[in-house]
C-alpha cells in the first residue's frame, strides 16, 4: 500500500474546479459512492443513481466518517454550513474531472481490457500477475461503465507502477469516452461474440463498438487481439487505421505471437505450454477451462508489453482463483457425501455459457454422481434469443451433461430441444425452480448454475448453500 494519501483536498478542489464549504481535511484516503461501504477518511461523491440520489445519504456518509462530501451546487444548501463539502455543478462530472487528473499525474503502465466475454477474469489475472512485480491498481468488481471507469481511475494511487481498467459496453459509442479517459499503453480485446444483439445489427457491429478502445491508446502503444476470433481481421484493420503499429495476436493460430503450443485441461486447473512473444513458457493456470487458458495468453502478452517479467508473470498464474459468481467452487455436504457447486451465476451469454458447460463436463463426480446444469435466461439477445438458447443443446451433448434444469421464458427453447432423459425440470423463474433443484441434488453430483444477472440465479446458489452447508474450495495451488 502507498504511504502517500490518495488525494489532498486542495488537489481535488483544483481538479474539479469546486467551491468549498466547511473545514476540509488536508487529505482523503479513498473515494466512495456508497455510504454503506464507505471507510473512514474517504471522500463521498453524492451521485444520482438509477434508483437513488446520493445527496440523500450525505449525512449518513459524514456520520460514518467521510472526510468530505462532493455535492452539486443546486443541493448544497441542504447541508449544515460547517459540513466539509466540495461543491460542483454535477457530481458525476466532477468525478470524471478527477479521473482525468488522476490519469494526468500517473506514471503507471496502463492496460485496458474489453471484450464480449472474459473482461473481469482477464483484469483479475492481470492484477494477480502484476501485483507480484510492483504496486498495481485495478478496477474493483466489474466497475466498467460510465461511473465505474472514472471511479476506478480516480482511485488510482499516484505512485502505482501498473494500472488495469475494465471497459464495458452494451451500446455503440460507450467505450470511446471511457478509453479516452483511461489512455492505455496496452489495450486487450478478449473476444467478440454475439452478445447484446438486442442493440446491434450483428457481430460485425459489435466488433466495431469494441474497436472504439483503439481511439484512446497512447502514442506508441499496443493492442492485444484474439487471432482465433472471427473478427480478428476487422479489428486489426481498425487498429491500423487508428495509427496503432504494434498489434499482438494471441490464440492457437500458428501466426499468433502469443501462441498456445500444448494444453492439459483438468477439473480445477490447466497446464499450459505457450510461446509468448518469442519466449517459450510452461505454467499452471489455477482455474479450469480452455477459455481461461486462451485469455491467459493475452494476460502474459500484455504484461510483457507493459514491462513485466514474463517468467514471474507465468508463475503467478498458478495462484489465480475465480471471482465471485464466475466459477467459484464450493464443496457442499449432502447426506452420504459431497456435492460440487460451481457458481457461475453472475452473468451469461452464449459464449460464456458454452465455456461453463465445458468446465462442468470436466468436473469430477462421485460413483452415483451426475453433472447437472441449472440454467437461466441469457438476456439482451434480441430476435436471435430463441435460437441461441435452443442451440445450447449442442454443448450439453458435447460435454456429457447428465441433467438440465431450466428457468425463464427463453430457456424454454432449450427445454424443448433437450432429449427426455436430460430433462431435470423447468420453471418460469429461478425462485420457482429452486425447490426442484434442491430436491434433486444428491451426494456425488457436480452442479453448475448460470444465467444472466437479471435471471437471479444466485437465489438457487444461496438455497443450495443453505440446504447443504459446506465451504468454498480452491485449487491446491492457491492454498
Amino acid at each position: 500500500m502507498s504511504a502517500v494519501p490518495l488525494w489532498t483536498s486542495d488537489a481535488m478542489q483544483a481538479a474539479m474546479r469546486a467551491e468549498t464549504s466547511g473545514a476540509l481535511p488536508h487529505a482523503v484516503a479513498g473515494i466512495s459512492i456508497d455510504s454503506r461501504t464507505l471507510a473512514p477518511g474517504e471522500a463521498y461523491f453524492a451521485i444520482h443513481g438509477a434508483v437513488h440520489d446520493g445527496h440523500d445519504f450525505v449525512a449518513a456518509a459524514l456520520k460514518a466518517g467521510a472526510a468530505l462530501a462532493v455535492v452539486e451546487k443546486a443541493q448544497a444548501d441542504k447541508f449544515p454550513s460547517d459540513a466539509p463539502l466540495l461543491v460542483v455543478d454535477d457530481v458525476l462530472g466532477g468525478l470524471v474531472d478527477l479521473a482525468h487528473a488522476s490519469r494526468a499525474r500517473s506514471q503507471a503502465q496502463v492496460i485496458a481490457v474489453t471484450g464480449s466475454v472474459g473482461k473481469t477474469s482477464t483484469k483479475e489475472a492481470l492484477l494477480q500477475v502484476l501485483s507480484a512485480q510492483g504496486q498495481t491498481h485495478a478496477s474493483a468488481a466489474s466497475f466498467n461503465n460510465h461511473w465505474g471507469v472514472p471511479l476506478s481511475l480516480a482511485r488510482c494511487p499516484a505512485d502505482a507502477q501498473f494500472a488495469v481498467f475494465e471497459i464495458g459496453m452494451n451500446h455503440a459509442g460507450e467505450i470511446e469516452p471511457l478509453v479516452k479517459m483511461v489512455r492505455p499503453h496496452v489495450a486487450i480485446i478478449t473476444t467478440v461474440e454475439p452478445v447484446h444483439l438486442e442493440f446491434f445489427a450483428g457481430i460485425e457491429a459489435i466488433a466495431d463498438a469494441k474497436a472504439e478502445i483503439f481511439e484512446g491508446v497512447e502514442a506508441g502503444g499496443a493492442v492485444v487481439l484474439n487471432r482465433d476470433n472471427s473478427q480478428f481481421a476487422r479489428l486489426s484493420r481498425r487498429a491500423k487505421q487508428c495509427g496503432i503499429a504494434r498489434i499482438v495476436s494471441f490464440g492457437a493460430d500458428k501466426r499468433a505471437e502469443a501462441r498456445l503450443l500444448d494444453i492439459s485441461l483438468h477439473a480445477t486447473c490447466s497446464a499450459v505450454h505457450a510461446d509468448i512473444l518469442g519466449h517459450e513458457v510452461t505454467y499452471k493456470l489455477g482455474m479450469p477451462g480452455r477459455h481461461m487458458v486462451m485469455n491467459s495468453l493475452a494476460v502474459l502478452a500484455a504484461s510483457s508489453l507493459a514491462g513485466a517479467d514474463l517468467a514471474l508473470a507465468s508463475l503467478s498464474l498458478s495462484q489465480l482463483v475465480p471471482a465471485a459468481g464466475r466459477g467459484v467452487r464450493h464443496t457442499l455436504m449432502a447426506p452420504g457425501g459431497e456435492v460440487t457447486l460451481i457458481d457461475e451465476s453472475y452473468n451469461a451469454n452464449p459464449a460464456s455459457m458454452a465455456a461453463a458447460l465445458s468446465v462442468l463436463g470436466q468436473a469430477k463426480v462421485g460413483p452415483q454422481g451426475r453433472r447437472i446444469a441449472v440454467l437461466g435466461d441469457m438476456l439482451e439477445l434480441g430476435a436471435t434469443g430463441a435460437e441461441l438458447h435452443g442451440g445450447l443443446n449442442d454443448a450439453i451433448k458435447t460435454h456429457h451433461v447428465d441433467l438440465v434444469y431450466c428457468c425463464g421464458p427463453l430457456m424454454h427453447n432449450l427445454w424443448d430441444a433437450l432429449s427426455t432423459g436430460k430433462r431435470g425440470g423447468y420453471a418460469d423463474s429461478a425462485a420457482n425452480l429452486e425447490a426442484q433443484v434442491l430436491a434433486a441434488v444428491r451426494a456425488g453430483d457436480a452442479v453448475m448454475i448460470k444465467g444472466s444477472f437479471g435471471s437471479k440465479m444466485k437465489t438457487i446458489v444461496t438455497a443450495l448453500e443453505k440446504r447443504f452447508p459446506g465451504k468454498a474450495v480452491l485449487d491446491e495451488a492457491a492454498v
